[in-house]
């Protein structure tokens, strides 16, 4: 999408399929190659048929789908294959792996489900893991527990959207069951109730993995090892293994720095990305002092802020003063 005033419709993202049908015994389908880790259970907030909420998900200006969703009267509709990935959860890292559900629910909090919805997403759950050769569900109770658990090959491991964003989803009703959904889906699939020892593992800020000298430090939080990466241009966060699970958005450039931006309509935003609201001004034609930049959404060059506190700009249309 273009930075300029102009108007474009936007791509389709590749996330969204038409409504497939309505099924129960579900089709296998082969994981995605990251594999599929954590099945979030969502709440539709409104106790709609499988035909609307595929209705809902069917324009791609939506911006969202699920590959599951219960209907109120407990059918199921498969919109998202399991082998491609849904735009399900607030976040591309874990929507990447999971297998999403969307559920039927009351309209206001706590969301409940109808107990056949209920019913259907447990049995769901079970004909999802025997598919996919999985012999336990887990319910950790913790986002950064559950993010930084390594599960074994025959575990699926649940999340929930207000790990990701500032939703309720999905719901308080909904949130008091995680654990008993855990339960009865084990218990169907005949595998051991316990729930594993979880150890706190160190994140790492380094250059890379095997640049240990350019540590600067190792945090059991996983947000604050990212505000590190964040604060240090070039630096990425690592798991216990070296995988490195984050990099910083910031790039690397020596600031501060003119542009010359010789169009009149771009547009200045609230913040580094296309993901950013615009702020309803552009910067007109001239010489601009850029204070930091930062990669995001929208922008092969990098996204520049303003000196003036306006906001930031998408340097694609901006030529560096040398």
């Amino acid at each position: 999408m273009t930075e300029r005033k102009t108007k474009r419709r936007t791509n389709d993202y590749g996330l969204h399929k038409q409504f497939i049908g309505i099924l129960y015994e579900t089709q296998p389908q082969p994981l995605r190659a990251k594999d599929t880790l954590h099945r979030p259970p969502h709440c539709v907030v409104g106790q709609c048929s499988v035909e609307t909420l595929g209705s809902i998900f069917l324009p791609t200006s939506r911006q969202a789908s699920c590959n599951y969703g219960i209907g109120v009267d407990g059918r199921v509709g498969m919109y998202v294959e399991e082998k491609n990935r849904s735009w399900c959860s607030s976040s591309s890292a874990n929507d990447q792996r999971a297998i999403t559900i969307e559920c039927a629910s009351d309209t206001t909090e706590p969301y409940a489900f109808k107990d056949v919805v209920y019913q259907k997403l447990i049995t769901l759950c079970v004909d999802i893991c025997k598919r996919n050769g999985k012999k336990k569900l887990l319910w950790l109770g913790d986002k950064d527990k559950t993010l930084s658990y390594e599960s074994k090959s025959d575990e699926m491991v649940l999340t929930v959207h207000r790990w990701f964003a500032n939703k309720s989803c999905p719901g308080n009703w909904m949130y008091a069951r995680m654990g008993d959904l855990a339960e009865k889906v084990t218990a169907q699939l005949g595998g051991s109730a316990d729930t594993p020892t979880v150890t706190t593992q160190l994140y790492r800020v380094r250059k890379t993995w095997s640049d240990s000298k350019s540590q600067k430090g190792a945090y059991k939080i996983l947000s604050n090892a990212k505000k590190c990466a964040d604060a240090n241009p070039g630096y990425s966060v690592f798991d216990v293994n070296g995988v490195n699970i984050y990099t910083s958005k910031t790039i690397a450039a020596e600031v501060p720095f003119l542009v010359k931006v010789s169009i009149s309509d771009l547009n200045i935003r609230k913040g580094p990305g296309t993901d950013y609201a615009k702020t309803g001004k552009f910067t007109g034609k001239g010489v601009f002092t850029i204070v930091e930049v930062k990669s995001g959404k929208g922008s092969t060059a990098g996204w520049g802020r303003l000196k003036s506190g306006a906001g930031w700009i998408s340097l694609d249309y901006a030529a560096k003063i040398k």
